[in-house]
């Protein structure tokens, strides 16, 4: 049976988290995806965890690598892609545990000419540390009480785990945070991806992700909230890999395509020889 959805996830030499992920995905409600793991040149301690995760799940896990040369994320992520066997798409990063109900909502939601925006709950590095396998499989770790109790401060933003029915709607709405193309937490039909050409592969870490939305919406695909609804928790760490002039480089490209309202990139799946 062919998979539905393809849910790529990337990665790069964060085994434990990764480890905290897929067990995740092990206690999803609706179990006909693959995984592919976008791996930007993590070492063999990384490909030792899938291998091990890989024996006691029931989906595909499929393990895309290339080697460490720096940040290159967009360029792992196309070959992502080509790598995908569904018609749709869920891009996330393997520091984000997804709840039990991820892969199902993002299916449920999903509209043609349109992808859909999720969001992410984030936790300190002493409650991303805590939480177990058990922790995982029970559901506990999104539980608000059990946060609270493990030190976690109270916000607004809890709603995102507690949310439900109207109100997960009417937040939805009524959110000022835009629909975005956020890696961590976002689907979208194959098809429109490579209608643009994929991620741009000029581009280093910031905003690498949002690019290929605006490119998205300037071919005329429609950005859809669901950060109440699509619920993730990002696990803490640290962001080695953030460089100012990549950062500046990545705004211009960001700059030009929303100037010149570009729906195609040269550096993409497909490039010129």
């Amino acid at each position: 049976m062919n998979s539905e959805v393809s849910v790529i996830i990337s990665t790069y030499n964060q085994p434990e988290w990764l480890k905290k992920v897929l067990i995740g995905y092990q206690q999803q409600t609706f179990n006909n995806f693959e995984i592919i793991i976008a791996d930007d040149g993590s070492t063999e301690e990384t490909k030792a965890i899938i291998g091990q995760l890989s024996d006691n799940s029931n989906f595909t896990i499929k393990h895309v690598w290339q080697e460490d040369e720096g940040f290159r994320k967009t360029r792992i992520l196309n070959k992502a892609i080509k790598k995908s066997k569904a018609s749709y798409l869920i891009f996330t990063d393997g520091d984000c545990i997804p709840r039990a109900d991820f892969v199902e909502t993002h299916l449920k939601l999903k509209k043609e000419n349109s992808f859909l925006s999720g969001g992410y709950f984030k936790l300190p590095l002493y409650i991303s540390e805590t939480i177990s396998k058990d922790d995982i499989e029970s559901q506990r770790c999104f539980n608000k009480d059990w946060l609270l109790e493990q030190g976690l401060k109270k916000s607004f933003k809890i709603n995102k785990l507690t949310a439900s029915g109207f109100k997960e709607q009417f937040l939805n709405t009524m959110t000022p945070t835009k629909a975005t193309f956020d890696g961590m937490n976002v689907s979208v039909w194959k098809h429109d991806v490579v209608e643009v050409n994929g991620f741009d592969e000029r581009m280093a870490y910031g905003g690498e992700d949002r690019e290929l939305g605006e490119r998205l919406m300037n071919l005329g695909i429609k950005p859809i909230q669901i950060r109440y609804s699509a619920i993730c928790l990002h696990l803490d760490h640290e962001r080695s890999y953030v460089n100012e002039a990549a950062l500046n480089n990545n705004k211009a490209i960001r700059k030009a395509t929303k100037k010149h309202k570009c729906i195609w990139t040269d550096f993409g799946l497909i490039q010129k020889s």
